[in-house]
């Protein structure tokens, strides 16, 4: 019983990480001190994404589903949740492109709303 909970808490948390890589740059509109741990979330977003680094919230599920006696992932954790459940498997590289667009936007209108929140410059 304990695996299967630490299993699904593990999974809960790897859903708001990928969301917090997503969509965590808009925190920073309102709190400017959360770029920085979404500048960290979204670099490692990236270099999964890119270099193919193991995930370690995906080993700690994988493993906790195999002490539970369960089939371990298939694949890592967009794989077995995301791609061909949310969207279909050809559209993975327009949805990771749209990801890196909505970051960047959210750095945009960080950047924006200090520049006009900063003291004026004399």
């Amino acid at each position: 019983m304990g695996w299967r909970i630490l299993a699904d808490a593990t999974m809960v948390l790897h859903f708001a990480f990928v969301a917090f890589v997503v969509a965590g740059g808009f925190l920073a509109w309102r709190w400017p001190r959360a770029i920085v741990a979404h500048l960290l979330a979204a670099s490692w977003g990236l270099s999964i994404a890119v270099f193919r680094f193991d995930c370690p919230l995906t080993w700690v599920e994988d493993r906790a589903r195999e002490r539970a006696g369960s089939a371990g992932l298939s694949g890592g954790f967009i794989d077995t949740y995301l791609t061909g459940v949310i969207y279909p498997e050809r559209f993975l590289v327009p949805i990771q492109v749209l990801a890196a667009v909505v970051v960047a936007v959210s750095w945009v209108g960080a950047a924006y709303r200090w520049r006009l929140s900063a003291p004026a410059r004399r």
